[in-house]
């Protein structure tokens, strides 16, 4: 068995799912999210990511993580709180010695779907198809974050963890 941490990276909302793999067999364990207070210091909100995050690791001690990459094409400025709490992420994970590997949206899409481009509706449907659930995930962060951990496992079944 093996357990994997997915995460999506956000400022506002930093959204997190735990799976179990067993051989091509995948288990949702948990998953949730991490918010933030939009008029707390931007300090205190990477720091709010990171101790939460560091809970949720110790909580369910995930042997590896898979994270989205963040991409940004138009509003750039919006990528630098989103890059922050990536950075409080990554520090947290390696701080826990938790192997991790990103990926961007377009390699998740293809590695649930079959197809870069699909709609974020038909990822959240083959997240709750692989995991055996009754009705999809919620909020669209934990979903993500799923999709990532799923990802994770798919990469590094074909050999693509470096």
């Amino acid at each position: 068995m093996k357990r994997i941490l997915g995460i999506d990276p956000g400022f506002a909302a930093t959204g997190w799912g735990v799976i179990d793999v067993y051989g091509s067999r995948f288990k949702h364990v948990d998953h949730g999210y991490i918010n933030t207070v939009p008029a707390d210091k931007e300090g205190n909100r990477l720091n709010t990511i990171y101790k939460k995050l560091g809970g949720i690791i110790d909580e369910f001690k995930p042997d590896f993580a898979g994270i989205e990459e963040i991409f940004f094409a138009r509003n750039k400025l919006s990528a630098i709180p989103v890059a922050q709490a990536k950075g409080v992420i990554l520090l947290a994970l390696e701080r826990k010695a938790v192997t991790t590997k990103a990926f961007t949206p377009l390699q998740i899409k293809q590695a649930l779907t079959g197809n870069g481009r699909a709609e974020k509706k038909q990822v959240q449907n083959m997240v709750t198809l692989l995991l055996g659930l009754s009705e999809d995930i919620k909020p669209d962060h934990a979903a993500d974050a799923l999709a990532a951990a799923i990802c994770f496992q798919n990469s590094t079944a074909i050999g693509d963890l470096t």
